[in-house]
């Protein structure tokens, strides 16, 4: 299947509460690469993919009648495969395995029937010309003739590399001469300019390309492992979101004064203010207010909740942080692509 930015998927079957979840997978979907997105009623016959309610008879008999030669690749969703050797996940509906069986269907999709590999014609090979009158070809076993290599002029009367001229007739060439960098000793403020940018690698984070940098959105990760920051950088990236990290709530306090984040993920547990303290101060700032802030927690009891309630978060996710959950929250909490 050609690499595309974008694929369509038909849905066959499916509950109510699954079509909810459904839409928000799709909805996260756009926010990553590539997208998968509901097929058009014009592309509902013909998709890249079919997504298959394998428990629903219905849905299985109208996918075999789209699909007969399986020209498309499919994922059925239940129990059992019914004979069709297409992929099975079992239920529920877990937004990382299907963003990873979307993934792998689009890149081990079917060659259609009828249609033969498409394999690009070998360029032309350019005919030997007969040598010039007086000249031979090297054979096989003559010496392979070497350019000559660049280096400096060989001292006075000395034969010149590769050629076995004096060197008087085999000047440097000044073009050559002139490219040739001077130590940086002798640039005026070279030394202060390598040492500023070695400090920029050693203290600067990578970041995405400005062009991108514009059009992502923003969230702030507030916990003092170094693991668990590392953890959500790795997993927020793929959908377009650019991380600030905080080790201290008096940090992130600051940080929130000079940009907006459209989600904030604050652990309960650090040194100085701890999260409950943090959020309250944060839904306090007015500019703040509509930042969703997610607690994160290593407690997940029923007083633990109600303090963060009452504090203003807006939800939960307990450590260690699932993956599908976390997907769930950024769905929910960020705008979709």
């Amino acid at each position: 299947m050609e690499k595309k930015t974008a694929y369509s998927v038909t849905v066959f079957g499916f509950n109510q509460t699954e079509k909810v979840v459904l839409g928000s997978i799709f909805g996260l979907s756009a926010r990553r690469a590539p997208k998968f997105e509901a097929a058009s009623a014009a592309d509902r016959e013909s998709p890249d993919i079919f997504l298959v309610d394998a428990d629903d008879p219905a849905a299985i008999e109208e996918f075999q009648k789209y699909n007969a030669d399986r020209n498309h690749p499919a994922i059925l969703i239940g129990s059992k495969d019914h004979g069709l050797s297409w992929p099975v996940l079992a239920r529920p509906l877990q937004w990382t395995r299907l963003f990873k069986a979307f993934d792998l269907a689009v890149e081990n999709a079917p060659i259609p029937v009828g249609t033969a590999a498409r394999v690009a014609p070998a360029p032309p090979q350019p005919a030997l010309s007969a040598p010039p009158t007086g000249l031979s070809l090297p054979s096989q076993d003559a010496p392979t003739l070497r350019q000559p290599t660049l280096q400096s002029a060989p001292p006075s009367g000395a034969a010149a590399p590769n050629t076995g001229l004096p060197a008087a007739t085999y000047p440097r060439p000044p073009q050559i001469a002139a490219a040739v960098p001077a130590p940086a000793a002798q640039i005026p403020g070279a030394a202060a300019f390598t040492g500023t940018l070695a400090a920029l690698s050693e203290t600067r984070p990578p970041q995405q390309p400005a062009a991108d940098v514009a059009a992502f959105d923003w969230a702030l990760v507030v916990d003092d492992n170094a693991t668990v920051r590392e953890f959500m950088r790795t997993k927020l990236a793929p959908f377009k979101i650019n991380v600030d990290f905080a080790a201290s709530g008096e940090e992130a306090i600051g940080m929130t004064a000079n940009r907006h984040y459209s989600c904030v993920f604050l652990d309960v547990v650090m040194p100085g203010m701890d999260g409950y303290q943090v959020c309250k101060l944060l839904k306090a700032k007015k500019h703040v207010r509509k930042t969703a802030v997610v607690m994160l927690t290593s407690k997940g009891s029923p007083f633990d909740r109600i303090r963060g309630t009452m504090a203003g978060c807006d939800t939960y996710l307990t450590k260690p942080v699932d993956e599908d959950r976390l997907l769930e929250t950024i769905a929910k909490y960020l705008p979709q692509g």
